[in-house]
């Protein structure tokens, strides 16, 4: 951690005393800068497929507002296009929070059979969807953090945003988040009235463990820990246990700031020359750097199956 700048120096007049006091503090020991966290959400709930959609996204709205934390929505446009899917995503604008662009039908951009011009236009069509509603802002978070598989996708891709002005929309401390969910689903189904905290305090226990990683590889590329954009996702699991993922990060010393506020960070004005590009933005710059040991995909199933599976989940 870097310690905290001094605030004012004594001028070339100052007493000796003084100067020997203002010593005495700089050897004292200085307390670090709290790491600093916003959250994200992908996708939107779909009430037409998801019966409980409207419940799920009240209950993260409600937790949200509860915690006092501004958060962005990246909103799916095929999830959420009919009147009651917008609705629920109106609700995110209505409460002060953010909403971006995660294109319309949700393509791999890493896929050969994406094209440039064929992703350009799923981004379009989403805009054309959300882009009237309260909170829009022009972000995109791109599908699987699949950022191209070619240098003229990626920079093709980069281009096109910056001339339709689009800012960041990269995720800092990535987290299979989904996977959890659908463990979850699987579990509650066969426990239907056992308690979730020993679930929960697993979940917990992942995200915590991600977020010290990207904090150690932030650290490792940057020299200090970033400001960093946590990516979740609209579902049950984070339905129940957000006040408990917002309670753990400020028991550990994190500060929850706003989308707004991690996002004036210089890390994400980098564009990091991987290829494939994508996955989180510090994966990408500490893959360029040639850090060893990085898995890829970064996060996946394949790492978390054999962790539930052993807790009994």
């Amino acid at each position: 951690m870097s310690p905290l700048p001094l605030s004012e120096r004594r001028s070339n007049g100052a007493s000796t005393g003084a100067r020997v006091a203002l010593l005495a503090m700089l050897l004292l020991p200085v307390p670090a800068l709290a790491q600093e966290v916003a959250l994200s959400f992908d996708d939107g709930l779909d009430p037409r497929e998801t019966a409980q959609a409207a419940a799920w996204n009240q209950a993260i709205l409600t937790a949200l507002a509860a915690a006092d934390v501004h958060a962005i929505l990246f909103a799916c446009g095929k999830r959420v296009d009919s009147p009651q899917g917008l609705e629920l995503v109106r609700a995110w604008g209505r409460a002060g929070h953010e909403i971006a662009n995660h294109t319309y039908t949700h393509p791999n951009f890493n896929s050969p059979g994406t094209s440039l011009a064929a992703f350009t236009a799923d981004v379009g069509r989403d805009a054309a969807l959300l882009q009237g509603l309260p909170g829009w802002t022009p972000r995109l978070r791109f599908p699987y953090l699949k950022e191209g598989d070619t240098p003229d996708k990626r920079d093709g891709m980069r281009r096109w945003l910056q001339e339709h002005g689009y800012a960041s929309g990269a995720v800092s401390i990535d987290a299979s988040d989904w996977y959890y969910d659908e463990r979850y689903a699987h579990w509650r189904a066969r426990h239907p009235r056992e308690d979730p905290a020993r679930f929960r305090q697993a979940y917990l226990e992942h995200l915590w463990d991600r977020a010290r990683y990207y904090d150690a590889l932030s650290q490792r590329v940057l020299g200090r820990s970033a400001a960093y954009v946590l990516l979740l996702h609209t579902r049950r699991i984070n339905a129940e246990f957000l006040p408990d993922v917002i309670a753990m990060f400020r028991a550990r010393g994190w500060r929850i700031i706003s989308p707004a506020q991690a996002y004036a960070d210089p890390l994400y004005s980098m564009q990091p020359a991987t290829l494939p590009a994508g996955e989180s933005i510090l994966w990408a710059l500490a893959a360029q750097a040639g850090v060893q040991g990085l898995r890829y995909p970064a996060e996946d199933e394949v790492y978390e199956k054999p962790i539930l599976d052993r807790l009994g989940f």
